[in-house]
C-alpha cells in the first residue's frame, strides 16, 4: 500500500477543520495545497511559517518577488500561479515583471537596482544555500538584519511549499496563473 500525498477530502476531521479555519480561503474555498498539508496535523500547524502578515519588515512587493522567484526556481507552477493571481497586481508587478520572475535573470531591465539584487539573492540562496561575498555585501547594505532574516525565511518557507506542491502533483488552481510559454 502506498501512502500517497494528496489533498484531504471533505468532510475534514474536526481538529483539522479547526486548524484550516486559520488558513486563508478564497470565498470559502480551501486551496488544494492546504488540504495536502492536512495529511499531518503537526505539519498543518507548524510546517510552514506564516510570513504573509502585515507586520513583515519587508514590503509586500519585495515578499512577492522573492516568493515568485523561489517558486519559479523550483518549477512550482502551482504556488507561482496562486501568488501571481492573488498578489501581483496588488503589489504593482507589471506583466513583464511577473514573466521575468520565471524567464529572466536579475539583470533584466524591468527591475530597479534593489529588486535586481533581491532576485540575485533569491537565486543564490536557492542554488547554493548561501551568498557569494559580493552579493552578501549588497544584501547587507540594502536590508537591515530583521529584513535579511525575513528574506531568508521566505526563501526557505517557499522551498518547503514548492516541495509539497510538486511532490503531491496537485494541479494548478483553476484561477491560478500559468508559467509564461
Amino acid at each position: 500500500m502506498r501512502n500517497e500525498l494528496k489533498p484531504v477530502p471533505e468532510p475534514f476531521d474536526p481538529a483539522v477543520a479547526e486548524i484550516l479555519r486559520q488558513y486563508p480561503q478564497r470565498d470559502g474555498y480551501i486551496l488544494q495545497l492546504f488540504r495536502v498539508f492536512a495529511n499531518s496535523q503537526r505539519f498543518l500547524k507548524k510546517g510552514t511559517i506564516n510570513l504573509l502578515d502585515r507586520n513583515s519588515p519587508i514590503s509586500m512587493r519585495e515578499r512577492e518577488i522573492v516568493i515568485l522567484r523561489v517558486c519559479a526556481n523550483n518549477n512550482c507552477e502551482y504556488e507561482w500561479g496562486v501568488h501571481v493571481t492573488a498578489f501581483s497586481e496588488h503589489v504593482g508587478l507589471t506583466p513583464v515583471q511577473v514573466s521575468a520572475t520565471r524567464q529572466l535573470d536579475h539583470e533584466a531591465d524591468c527591475w530597479d537596482a534593489a529588486e535586481a539584487t533581491l532576485i540575485l539573492v533569491t537565486d543564490e540562496l536557492c542554488r547554493n544555500a548561501t551568498l557569494c561575498e559580493e552579493t552578501k555585501t549588497k544584501f547587507q547594505e540594502l536590508w537591515n538584519l530583521e529584513q535579511q532574516l525575513e528574506i531568508i525565511a521566505i526563501c526557505g518557507n517557499y522551498h518547503t511549499i514548492s516541495f509539497v506542491a510538486n511532490t503531491s502533483g496537485i494541479p494548478g488552481e483553476t484561477f491560478g496563473a500559468k508559467f509564461p510559454a
